[in-house]
C-alpha cells in the first residue's frame, strides 16, 4: 500500500464526472498502492492549473543501447532545488518492441505486468504508440536497468527513441485476415532485424518509420503515418464467392447493393446488368449473379483496389489470388509541408519467396541509407522528397519511373520534357530488360 496521501485534484476530478470511462480513475487506481503515481497526479493537477507541460528530457540509457528510453524529468521545483512531487521526480519511458502483429498470451501480458511492478515501475502501460512500441511508463533512473533486464530475458528487445529508425507496425493479417495479401510479420521481422543497428544507436536526420499491412484497408495507417510503407495488394481479378454474395442480397436486397456498392465506388468499375447480359466471357471483368436474374460485373481493369465493395460483402468479394505489395514512401500525418500520404515507389512486388524478402530488405536499407545521407536535421522522408524532388529521389534510388505510378495525366498540355515516343520507347525497353 501507498504511505502516501492523495494529492487534492479536483481539476482531474471533474474528468471522472461524465459518461465514458477516464484515465483518471485508472490513475487513482494505481495511486492506492504506487507512491510515484501519487505525485504523478499532484504534478498533473498543477499542469491542468497552469497549463503548462513541467517535464524536461536528459540523458537514460541501459547497457550497450543508445536509445529507446524517453528521459522524463520534473522542473516543478520550491526555491531550494527540490522537487515539489519528489516521487514522480524521474518518469521515464521504455519503449519495447512487440511482437509482429501485436500477438500475445494473456500468461506473457501477466509476466510482462510483473517484471514492471517489480522492479520498481508505476504500473503504467500503454499498448501501443504510435510506431507500435509497449510503452512502459514511468520508472526511477536506477530502475531503468533491472526493468530492461527482466523484459530482455523473456525475449523483449527495445524499440526506437530519438533520431532513429523505430519501432515497426504489421497489422494481424495472414494470421485471421482473409484480405491479408502476404506475410506481414515475416516482412516485418525481415526488415527490423537487418536493420536494429539504426534503432538502437540512433545517427539518423530524424525519425524513420516502416510499417506493413496486409491489404489496402491499410488498418495500421502505413499510407499517412510511416516513410515507408507495404501495402497488400492484387493483380489480377476479384475473386468472387456468389454464394456469399446472395447471402447478402437476401438481407440488404437490391437497393442496398446500388447504393452502398456500386454508386459509392471511386472508378465507376461496377455495374448490375440483367444475368443473360453479363459479359462472362471477359477475362477482365468478375461476375457475381445475384440470384434475381441479376448480376454484378465488376471491370477489373478499372478497379482501383479501395477495398470498399469487399468490405460491405464479406467474404462475398476477395482479394484476386495474384498476390503482391504496393511500396510508398513519404508518409507523415503533420509535416512542415503539410499531412502528406506516401508516394508510390514500387507500384507491385512479388512477396513470396526468400528472395523476395531479401529484395525487399535491400529496397529498405537503400532507402534508410539514402535518406542518411541527403536528409537535412530534423527533417522526414517526405519533406526530404519534397525538397529534392521526386525524379531526383527516383534517380538517387535507381528506381525507374513506372506509368503506374500516376494516378491521373497531366493536366497541363504545355511542358514535356521528352517526346512522347522517347517516353514510350524507354518504357518498353525497360520492360524487355526486366523480362529477361
Amino acid at each position: 500500500m501507498t504511505t502516501r496521501t492523495l494529492h487534492d485534484t479536483p481539476l482531474l476530478d471533474q474528468l471522472e464526472s461524465g459518461p465514458w470511462p477516464s484515465f483518471v480513475s485508472g490513475l487513482k487506481r494505481l495511486a492506492r498502492d504506487n507512491d510515484m503515481m501519487v505525485d504523478l497526479m499532484g504534478q498533473l493537477e498543477t499542469s491542468y492549473e497552469t497549463r503548462k507541460g513541467y517535464w524536461k528530457g536528459g540523458t537514460v540509457g541501459v547497457f550497450g543501447y543508445g536509445g529507446g528510453i524517453i528521459p522524463r524529468f520534473t522542473e516543478l521545483k520550491d526555491e531550494s532545488g527540490k522537487p515539489l512531487f519528489p516521487e514522480a521526480a524521474e518518469f521515464h519511458t521504455l519503449r519495447v518492441q512487440p511482437p509482429a502483429g501485436m500477438h500475445y498470451t494473456s500468461d506473457l501480458l501477466r509476466k510482462l505486468c510483473d517484471v514492471w511492478v517489480n522492479n520498481g515501475g508505476s504500473g503504467l502501460i500503454a499498448f501501443h504508440g504510435q510506431s507500435g512500441d509497449i510503452m512502459f511508463q514511468g520508472v526511477s533512473t536506477e530502475n531503468v536497468q533491472p526493468v530492461f533486464d527482466g523484459l530482455n530475458a523473456m525475449g523483449f528487445d527495445l524499440g526506437g527513441a530519438g533520431p532513429a529508425l523505430r519501432t515497426s507496425m504489421s497489422c494481424v493479417g495472414s494470421a485471421r485476415c482473409e484480405m491479408s495479401c502476404f506475410d506481414e510479420a515475416r516482412a516485418l521481422r525481415t526488415v527490423i532485424n537487418n536493420n536494429l543497428d539504426d534503432m538502437h544507436r540512433p545517427s539518423l536526420p530524424y525519425k524513420f518509420k516502416f510499417k506493413f499491412s496486409g491489404c489496402p484497408n491499410d488498418c495500421v495507417n502505413a499510407i499517412q503515418r510511416s516513410d515507408m510503407a507495404t501495402i497488400g495488394t492484387w493483380r489480377d481479378n476479384i475473386r468472387v464467392n456468389e454464394a456469399l454474395v446472395q447471402d447478402y442480397m437476401k438481407v440488404h436486397g437490391m437497393r442496398d447493393l446500388v447504393n452502398d456498392v456500386v454508386k459509392k465506388c471511386p472508378s465507376q468499375a461496377i455495374d448490375i446488368v440483367p444475368e443473360a447480359q453479363a459479359d462472362t466471357a471477359n477475362p477482365h471483368v468478375s461476375v457475381a449473379r445475384l440470384g434475381d436474374g441479376n448480376a454484378m460485373c465488376i471491370d477489373n481493369k478499372n478497379c482501383v483496389r479501395c477495398m470498399h465493395c469487399l468490405n460491405v460483402i464479406p467474404g462475398g468479394l476477395l482479394p484476386g489470388k495474384d498476390k503482391g505489395v504496393s511500396i510508398l514512401v513519404g508518409g507523415k500525418g503533420v509535416l512542415k509541408i503539410g499531412a502528406t500520404m506516401g508516394s508510390v515507389i514500387i507500384p507491385f512486388m512479388k512477396l513470396e519467396t526468400d528472395e523476395d524478402f531479401e529484395a525487399l530488405n535491400e529496397l529498405a536499407r537503400n532507402l534508410l541509407d539514402f535518406f542518411a545521407e541527403n536528409a537535412l536535421d530534423h527533417e522526414r522522408t517526405g519533406e526530404m522528397i519534397e525538397r529534392i524532388g521526386l525524379s531526383n529521389f527516383l534517380e538517387g534510388m535507381n528506381i525507374p519511373v513506372d506509368p503506374n505510378m500516376i494516378s491521373a495525366p497531366r493536366s497541363n498540355p504545355y511542358f514535356r520534357g521528352d517526346d512522347w515516343d522517347d517516353q514510350v520507347a524507354k518504357w518498353v525497353e525497360y520492360k524487355q530488360q526486366k523480362a529477361a
